[in-house]
């Protein structure tokens, strides 16, 4: 049952970050359209969407920090597990199994034993448990890399703003100086 709500609380967790994302994209591309346009009212729609665009950042980092910090706590149970069985696995064997996404390459020489075949259950469980969360890092990642982009290309449009407006005051200052040495 926990496993069935972690599984539903990712699946709505990334289903937001999408929804999140691809507003924050939305609102690029109005930004964009408008660009023309030298307002006030388009400044501020440029910060919020920086804003927005670092706290999401910040949110879904934090967000992945946790899925890291308890993939490590489960592959540590899995360890304990076979420790229990018998079996002593280096950190490096246990990515390697991790990785293969096949838990029998330890579980095979188990003995029969009552113990033995719950802890099987529960390093077999648990490995399962490491590979959805592994996917969902990897779409997580996907997702960073989008939003880092989008956070790129809002830096970069701030200082094409901050270029122009300097541009524009330089240029009245020129024509001040241009009027004031015609006299």
């Amino acid at each position: 049952e926990t496993k069935d709500d972690l599984e539903q609380l990712t699946a709505e967790i990334k289903k937001m970050a999408n929804s999140v994302r691809n507003k924050l994209k939305s609102m690029e591309r109005n930004i964009e359209q408008d660009e023309a346009r030298s307002s006030a009212d388009l400044r501020i729609r440029k910060s919020q969407h920086s804003v927005l665009s670092r706290k999401f950042v910040d949110v879904m980092t934090k967000y992945n920090e946790a899925q890291v910090d308890f993939r490590e706590r489960s592959k540590g149970r899995i360890q304990r597990q076979l420790e229990i069985t018998g079996k002593n696995t280096t950190d490096e064997e246990l990515e390697e199994m991790l990785e293969s996404g096949n838990p029998s390459i330890f579980t095979s020489g188990i003995m029969d034993s009552q113990i033995s075949k719950q802890a099987l259950s529960e390093i077999e469980g648990r490995h399962k448990d490491i590979v959805r969360l592994e996917s969902s890092i990897k779409e997580l990642h996907d997702m960073f890399v989008d939003i880092a982009m989008l956070v790129e290309n809002q830096n970069n449009m701030d200082q094409s703003v901050g270029f122009v407006e300097r541009a524009v005051a330089d240029t009245k200052k020129a024509v001040k100086y241009q009027s004031e040495a015609r006299r």
